[in-house]
């Protein structure tokens, strides 16, 4: 009896939902008319962040923090896609780290568009044929993606946001572990789960492919083969999860940056992105980053990258907490400015 009663409850309380969700969605269409009106980005990190934000203080359990907000993703997710139909690009192929990233950032009512390369994302932005790109920008084990940095240089597109993925590398197969005779996967892949197969698929060879997307295809169709892939890959292309969390190192992070033509205003807490060149002399770098300490702003990582124009010169990339439009930001860049040979701001964005 009470599992009936129960039940029952439950049916009130989704059609009070299904209701109220559908009252969100209108006000969410009226929003949409008003940001195309003003020629505003669909995508609004700024909000985003202040609704995870007011979801987590208002939340009193059972249901954790994660588990809201990937329900609160969702219902972002479906208002968008009433407002605008929306394009994200991204480094493909399907089922790869970055396009799980772009679907935790954007959820799955969104069109996603696969890319070759990192540099046809920045161009089917800057073309208009996507509204939004995501690009990986750096991994807590192998560095900096070189590529994005690059690219950043010379695109006139804005970070407009970054998010944070665990990689988790799994291994996927139509059949047993006993039976498995081959193992496919990027050569990066293989590096970070060396321990994991030497004890568990010694047996077994290691064949490298050019993405863990390709592995899973070959898996999907050849006898007696696995591979290392995520999680999503198992769903696209119907493979069982053998073994999961398979990585040597637990704590393998990669840090994805969304690419926009629209700027990001203040939310209080917030990360600028730069990149500048300096002038060759003596303690040149150091004097460089006076300005930061002068007006008490955190650096956060600062990363160098050849300029390809010049032998031995280079571009320095700096991250630090704060937004462009601050006045003590607005400080220390122009101090900056006089300094430097070159000097651009990529993007100032909500730390999530």
């Amino acid at each position: 009896m009470n599992l009936k009663k129960n039940r029952q409850k439950i049916d009130q309380l989704d059609a009070r939902i299904i209701t109220l969700l559908n009252r969100r969605a209108k006000v969410s269409l009226a929003i949409g008319k008003e940001k195309v009106k003003h020629k505003k980005g669909i995508f609004a990190p700024e909000r985003e962040r202040e609704i995870f934000k007011r979801i987590a203080a208002l939340n009193d359990g059972p249901l954790s923090p994660e588990a809201l907000e990937a329900v609160y993703r969702e219902i972002l997710s479906g208002s968008r896609s009433l407002e605008k139909h929306l394009r994200i690009s991204y480094l493909g192929p399907q089922a790869t780290f970055t396009h799980l990233a772009a679907q935790k950032k954007f959820g799955s009512l969104i069109e996603y568009v696969s890319c070759t390369n990192i540099s046809e994302v920045f161009q089917r932005v800057e073309n208009d044929n996507c509204d939004y790109g995501v690009v990986p920008i750096e991994n807590s084990i192998e560095g900096a993606v070189t590529h994005t940095f690059d690219l950043l240089v010379d695109s006139d597109l804005k970070i407009c946001s970054q998010l944070l993925l665990e990689i988790s590398h799994n291994l996927l197969s139509r059949t047993t572990l006993s039976k498995i005779k081959q193992v496919y996967s990027n050569p990066h892949v293989f590096g970070q789960c060396r321990s994991w197969l030497n004890s568990n698929l010694k047996h077994a060879e290691c064949i490298d492919v050019a993405s863990t997307t390709r592995a899973a295809q070959i898996a999907a169709t050849e006898n007696n083969t696995a591979c290392i892939a995520s999680s999503l890959a198992a769903e696209v292309y119907n493979l069982r999860v053998i073994a999961k969390d398979i990585e040597d190192v637990s704590h393998n992070i990669t840090r994805f940056l969304v690419i926009a033509k629209n700027d990001v205003p203040p939310t209080g807490h917030d990360r600028t992105s730069i990149v500048f060149s300096i002038k060759d002399k003596v303690g040149a770098l150091h004097a460089m980053l006076a300005p930061f300490a002068t007006h008490k702003i955190n650096l956060t990582k600062i990363e160098s990258r050849p300029s390809k124009k010049k032998a031995w010169d280079y571009y320095f990339f700096v991250d630090f907490e704060g937004h462009r439009e601050q006045k003590n930001v607005k400080k220390a860049l122009a101090q900056l400015e006089d300094m430097c040979k070159y000097l651009k701001i990529l993007g100032s964005y909500p730390i999530i």
